[in-house]
Protein backbone atom coordinates (compact mmCIF):
# COMPACT_ATOMS: atom_id res chain seq x y z
CA UNK A 1 0.00 0.00 0.00
CA UNK A 2 1.38 3.98 -0.90
CA UNK A 3 2.71 5.53 2.28
CA UNK A 4 1.06 8.68 3.67
CA UNK A 5 -2.24 7.35 1.21
CA UNK A 6 -4.04 7.89 4.27
CA UNK A 7 -4.95 10.86 7.20
CA UNK A 8 -2.66 10.67 10.23
CA UNK A 9 -5.69 10.05 12.45
CA UNK A 10 -6.69 7.02 10.72
CA UNK A 11 -7.31 4.43 13.66
CA UNK A 12 -9.99 1.74 14.55
CA UNK A 13 -13.14 3.07 16.27
CA UNK A 14 -16.12 1.51 17.31
CA UNK A 15 -19.40 2.33 15.70
CA UNK A 16 -22.66 1.92 18.15
CA UNK A 17 -26.13 2.18 16.78
CA UNK A 18 -28.34 3.72 19.71
CA UNK A 19 -31.55 2.42 18.04
CA UNK A 20 -30.65 -1.12 19.17
CA UNK A 21 -27.01 -1.46 20.55
CA UNK A 22 -25.25 -3.29 18.01
CA UNK A 23 -21.49 -2.08 17.26
CA UNK A 24 -18.92 -3.07 14.96
CA UNK A 25 -15.29 -2.46 14.44
CA UNK A 26 -14.31 -0.13 11.81
CA UNK A 27 -11.33 2.09 10.35
CA UNK A 28 -12.13 5.86 10.30
CA UNK A 29 -11.13 9.62 10.96
CA UNK A 30 -14.42 10.50 12.50
CA UNK A 31 -13.53 12.51 15.56
CA UNK A 32 -14.63 11.11 18.87
CA UNK A 33 -14.13 12.34 22.77
CA UNK A 34 -15.46 8.60 23.88
CA UNK A 35 -14.32 5.92 24.21
CA UNK A 36 -15.66 2.21 24.53
CA UNK A 37 -14.32 -1.64 25.27
CA UNK A 38 -15.08 -3.58 22.74
CA UNK A 39 -13.83 -7.46 22.60
CA UNK A 40 -11.13 -6.90 25.06
CA UNK A 41 -9.60 -3.63 23.89
CA UNK A 42 -10.78 0.05 24.44
CA UNK A 43 -11.58 2.28 21.19
CA UNK A 44 -12.82 5.06 20.51
CA UNK A 45 -16.49 4.94 19.86
CA UNK A 46 -19.08 7.18 17.14
CA UNK A 47 -22.75 7.00 18.10
CA UNK A 48 -24.70 6.31 15.29
CA UNK A 49 -29.07 7.18 14.84
CA UNK A 50 -29.48 4.75 12.60
CA UNK A 51 -27.52 1.68 10.71
CA UNK A 52 -27.65 -1.25 8.61
CA UNK A 53 -28.70 -3.04 11.58
CA UNK A 54 -31.91 -1.31 12.40
CA UNK A 55 -32.41 0.02 9.19
CA UNK A 56 -35.98 -0.90 7.43
CA UNK A 57 -34.40 -1.33 4.38
CA UNK A 58 -31.89 -4.13 5.34
CA UNK A 59 -33.96 -5.11 7.93
CA UNK A 60 -37.34 -5.97 6.09
CA UNK A 61 -39.09 -4.55 9.09
CA UNK A 62 -41.33 -1.80 9.28
CA UNK A 63 -39.73 0.70 12.19
CA UNK A 64 -41.03 3.75 12.89
CA UNK A 65 -37.68 5.93 14.64
CA UNK A 66 -38.98 9.35 15.60
CA UNK A 67 -36.14 11.66 16.38
CA UNK A 68 -37.16 15.10 18.52
CA UNK A 69 -40.59 14.83 17.64
CA UNK A 70 -40.72 14.69 13.95
CA UNK A 71 -43.58 12.59 13.52
CA UNK A 72 -45.54 14.66 15.64
CA UNK A 73 -44.54 17.64 13.77
CA UNK A 74 -45.46 16.50 10.51
CA UNK A 75 -48.81 15.41 11.91
CA UNK A 76 -50.05 18.62 13.30
CA UNK A 77 -48.98 20.18 10.14
CA UNK A 78 -50.91 17.94 7.97
CA UNK A 79 -54.01 18.06 9.75
CA UNK A 80 -53.77 22.01 9.56
CA UNK A 81 -53.90 21.42 5.88
CA UNK A 82 -56.07 18.59 6.02
CA UNK A 83 -58.96 21.19 6.99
Amino acid sequence: MKKGLHPENYRPVVFKDMSNGDMFLSRSTAKTSETIEFEGETYPVFKLEISSTSHPFYTGKSKLVDTAGRVDKFMSRYARTKK
